[in-house]
């Protein structure tokens, strides 16, 4: 546990230690002539700035900045958000000045190298995915999957087939798949799961009619369960005239193992954010490329980077759904993926999906007596489970998410998916050591002991933290930002 002193100058704020007249620096005096002050209006009078030593200011926000959890210093597993390690070359590479320091507007005669990275993730993405053409430009996994909407919706109505209305959206999908249906202007319908946690058939059947434009399923799902269905679900969408989307954001758990276009889906996004392990906390930045079948090609998002001739540059498709974000999409996200992937090979990628799905199931079966496990199977990235044994006692799955963070855990995913009552998702990538995993399962059944012996110190976790439990409704819609002085 952290039982680090919370009163000792670092940790408190620089208005409280601040002294009049201390300095941390001295600058030289001023050798250019003085300017005239803006209007009035725009100047503030109240601004009180702390004054503290250079010491005080650098401890102070050391001191902050450790008070965060980060994949660098503490187990981060976020289900669903594959927040994995990020090996520092993918951002030294990314930092090179002749990436790092181009405009995008630049001729594509002196951007060939960069030009060639994309065109080269293009190509590496399809192999990956068992596709036949990609565009890099959409910005996040959401992001793609709009793109990947409004090219069912292109394609359809290219073949005159326009009054295709429904999309279908499995119960275990991600929530970001009926908001982007929504937003291309399609009605959505959900599907439920059966027993097992796979696709309801029998539902999909019924539903499968000439009003269907498309099926979009995460695979696995935020079950973190193989869909051992796939290829006749996609005989069922295909039968009725519709196409297959599969949100690709735990492709984590497929890498160098199944091809999906294999199967038979004919649109995929990545997001690269999450496989490729760009860090993405605090909302970015991300990178959603869409994979597509042959007959989708032409519909792709532009622009894609094409070759002619030895030489590089952009092009649209001939019935692209158009331009979805400024300029070429986040381009060092892009090439920290690249990086990723050229490091770790197809031998490499290939142990990114088993080791992940290795030390998903080790969790599985470690938690498996002391937490329910409603879908009790071999999964595949990440492990669900549900604290509705806690329940019965009065703990919830917020107040074990806080507890852990009194041992230097930062807290799983909570109440995702909705299907799961109580759910905790759990997923520890592959870039996590045995001995950080067994220390995990140590906390959680140590977390179940005190359930069950002093359920109020769950209750009121965490205890060792700079703040306690906070009233997150009001912290997220009127949070208070600003330092206002002691009465004291």
């Amino acid at each position: 546990m952290n039982f680090r002193a919370l009163n000792t100058p670092s940790t408190k704020l620089l208005m409280d230690i601040s002294s009049p007249g201390r300095s941390g620096v001295q600058l030289p005096p001023v050798d250019v002539p003085s300017q005239a002050l803006p209007p009035l209006e725009f100047l503030r009078t109240d601004l009180t700035l702390p004054e503290v030593s250079e010491l005080d200011l650098v401890r102070y926000f050391t001191t902050l900045s450790q008070s965060n959890f980060s994949v660098e210093t503490n187990f981060y597993p976020l289900g669903s958000c594959t927040m994995k390690y990020n090996p520092k070359i993918n951002d030294e590479i990314a930092s090179l000045s002749g990436f790092s320091s181009i405009h995008p507007l630049q001729t594509p005669e002196t951007v060939q190298g960069a030009l060639e990275i994309m065109h080269s993730l293009q190509q590496m993405l399809c192999e990956i995915t068992g596709m036949a053409g990609c565009s890099l430009v959409t910005l996040a996994g959401a992001h793609g999957e709009l793109a990947g909407v409004l090219m069912i919706q292109a394609f359809h109505n290219a073949n005159n087939d326009n009054t295709r209305r429904i999309i279908l959206i499995p119960d275990s999908a991600h929530g970001t798949n009926p908001a982007s249906a929504s937003m291309a202007g399609y009605q959505v319908e959900t599907i439920p799961s059966n027993e097992d946690g796979d696709l309801d058939l029998d539902s999909l059947k019924s539903a499968a009619n000439h009003n269907l434009a498309g099926l979009m399923i995460t695979l696995p799902s935020t079950l973190g369960l193989f869909d051992r269905s796939i290829q006749e679900i996609c005989r069922i969408v295909h039968a009725a005239g519709g196409l297959v989307y599969v949100d690709g954001a735990n492709m984590n758990a497929l890498l160098g193992r199944i091809k999906p276009g294999d199967l038979g889906l004919d649109i995929m996004h990545l997001n690269l954010h999450k496989t490729c392990s760009t860090p993405h906390g605090g909302g970015g930045p991300g990178a959603g490329p869409v994979c597509v079948g042959p007959h989708l090609q032409e519909f792709l998002p532009a622009p894609i980077t094409i070759l002619n001739d030895g030489k590089f540059s952009l092009g649209t498709p001939s019935q692209s759904i158009g331009v979805m974000g400024g300029f070429h999409g986040n381009f060092g996200v892009l090439v920290r993926a690249y990086t990723y992937l050229r490091s770790l090979g197809a031998v490499g990628l290939r142990q990114v999906s088993e080791d992940a799905v290795i030390n998903a199931n080790y969790i599985r079966q470690g938690l498996k007596e002391r937490f329910f496990l409603p879908y009790d199977r071999v999964c595949m990235h990440e492990a669900v489970f549900s604290a509705k044994w806690q329940r019965r006692k009065g703990i919830r799955a917020l107040d074990i998410a806080k507890r852990l963070i009194d041992y230097g855990i930062h807290p799983p995913t909570m109440y995702f998916p909705l299907i799961v009552e109580e759910a905790l998702m759990i997923e520890p990538t592959e870039t996590e050591s045995k001995e950080t995993l067994d220390s995990f399962i140590e906390a959680m059944l140590k977390i179940a002991e005190e359930v069950d012996d002093d359920p109020l110190l769950i209750s009121e976790a965490p205890h060792f933290t700079p703040v306690g439990r906070l009233d997150e409704a009001t912290a997220a819609r009127r949070p208070n930002l600003r330092w206002k002085q002691s009465k004291n």
